[in-house]
């Protein structure tokens, strides 16, 4: 290639090679990532594909197409790029996210990526260097979108270990019973912790501790608003914008088009999936906004209370609780009801208000991150195509990345 673009075929440029089927790879301990028609399933101890490449879903309604850093496996439901040519991986993905994957049909019974549509795609191909630093631009964003999604697995999790601990485990009342001080905690907070248990209904509770139900402690809203009352810029979650076992909600569309009546909620509200609860779709309201009247908008009767709630509206026990009494067989629904008659061990008010001030800083920079992750997107969105057609070259594009980097900072 010279330093000039060329414009060729992808076909001129790689073949799609099929994967391979594939077992047990769901449950696998192995070393290298294995794709599917939709992206990472599972892991293998031997790769199909040795080198950074595409992998391009083959079979399904809906076919996806990404990218790997590393060597990885592809199952027979997809294909993975194998160059003809000297091309950067990464600029070859983000390439391949212009074009609708899902529109090359073979014309089978099942729909089906077809080769020869993709091998007549066109293709606007930049000299290598050029297309490395395309690849590191974009590639650097969705790496900040990656990080940050990771910090909010690990602020998630550090939310749930330590309402388990204190609430679920008794740990703090379990050490002060041993004469031991509790591990992680100043004396402050653990003097807010009994030393004893006593006997109740649901067993051995912390004295002084009392029985409830999430009832007590929560609230069902029900403002109902209709598609003329809703500003088109309006943000609206839907259940396919919640992801599952998260309470990070970072998708959500916006009211524009929208036909029928939906559910107000505000900045701080829980949202919990009611239909098919198994599918455990709770989490923090990042923002105000409607969301489905397929969700419940949960709201704590006091702000000392929200992340207590927020550890067992969140949990698997809670989930499995209402699951197991949801009704209807094709579409199993949840209710309120039960949510609410959902029992609890109830701590002093104190020792729930001091685990709120543990838990809603770390909710508000989870909440700072799905903006923060946003702004990269619509960023990446925006510069992609226009790199990809040359309507913009690398060192502007360089400079847009740079003063966002400064405003964020």
């Amino acid at each position: 290639m010279t330093d000039e673009w060329c414009d060729l075929r992808w076909g001129d440029l790689a073949t799609l090679e099929y994967g391979k089927a594939l077992r047990g790879y769901d449950g696998a301990d192995g070393r290298f990532r294995v794709f599917g028609t939709n992206g990472p399933i599972g892991w293998h101890e031997e790769p199909l594909c040795n080198h950074p490449s595409v992998i391009i879903g083959r079979k399904g309604a809906y076919r996806g197409v990404y990218f790997s850093r590393d060597p990885f496996f592809v199952i027979d439901t997809a294909f993975y790029l194998e160059p003809k040519a000297a091309i950067d991986a990464r600029w070859a993905y983000y390439e391949l996210l212009t074009h609708d994957i899902n529109a090359m049909d073979s014309g089978s019974a099942i729909p089906s990526t077809s080769r020869d549509s993709f091998y007549a795609l066109p293709v606007r191909v930049p000299p290598l260097p050029e297309q490395r630093r395309i690849g590191e631009i974009l590639g650097a964003l969705d790496d900040k979108i990656e990080l940050s999604q990771r910090m909010n697995d690990t602020l998630e999790a550090i939310t749930r270990s330590i309402f388990k601990s204190w609430f679920i485990n008794f740990d703090p009342v379990r050490a002060k019973a041993e004469g031991q001080p509790p591990f992680g905690m100043d004396a402050e907070i653990a003097a807010l912790f009994p030393d004893s248990f006593e006997d109740s209904a649901l067993g051995k509770i912390p004295q002084g501790w009392t029985n409830a139900s999430i009832g007590d402690l929560a609230e069902n809203l029900h403002e109902i608003t209709r598609p003329d009352e809703m500003a088109p810029s309006t943000p609206y979650i839907a259940l396919e914008h919640m992801p599952r076992q998260s309470i990070t909600l970072g998708e959500w569309a916006v009211a524009d088009g929208v036909a029928s009546a939906k559910y107000r909620f505000r900045r701080g509200d829980l949202l919990f999936g009611k239909l098919r609860p198994y599918f455990h779709k709770t989490g923090v309201a990042p923002l105000d906004g409607v969301c489905s009247t397929d969700i419940l908008v949960i709201r704590p009767k006091s702000h000392d209370w929200f992340g207590f709630l927020l550890g067992y509206i969140s949990s698997s026990e809670l989930v499995d609780y209402v699951s197991a009494r949801a009704y209807g067989t094709k579409m199993p629904r949840t209710n309120w009801e039960d949510i609410a008659n959902y029992p609890v061990i109830l701590p002093d008010s104190r020792a729930a208000s001091a685990f709120a001030l543990v838990a809603n800083p770390l909710v508000g920079r989870i909440r700072s991150n799905i903006f923060e992750s946003r702004t990269l997107a619509t960023i990446r969105d925006t510069l992609l195509p226009k790199l990809m057609s040359s309507e913009i070259r690398v060192r502007e594009a360089e400079k847009i990345v740079e003063s966002v980097a400064r405003l964020s900072n």
